[in-house]
């Protein structure tokens, strides 16, 4: 496996980044210490804790959907600088 410093240096050079060594160097430290962290989080026992999708119990709130009357035809179109019959008529924009 190649060391961190030169993944790094081939990643930036992938995304065409420009990294000093000083950068690099920042860099690889701070990736380390993630990578050094989540080493502990694999270490950690779960067997026993059950899958949660949410930290705390969150509802929907959400109204009864009920049927109600459209907005009338008439008055959707009234506005539209052209209508052809009962739709609204734009420019065409895909060729």
């Amino acid at each position: 496996m190649k060391p961190l410093s030169q993944t790094l240096q081939y990643v930036a050079k992938l995304s065409r980044l420009d990294l000093n060594e000083n950068e690099l160097q920042n860099l690889s430290q701070q990736l380390q210490t993630i990578l050094d962290f989540i080493d502990q989080l694999k270490k950690v026992d779960i067997a026993n804790v059950t899958p949660t999708s949410y930290a705390v119990d969150i509802t929907n709130v959400l109204r009864e959907d009920l049927p109600i009357t459209s907005f009338p035809l008439e008055k959707s179109l009234a506005n539209a600088p052209r209508k052809k019959d009962s739709f609204f008529v734009v420019r065409k924009v895909i060729d």
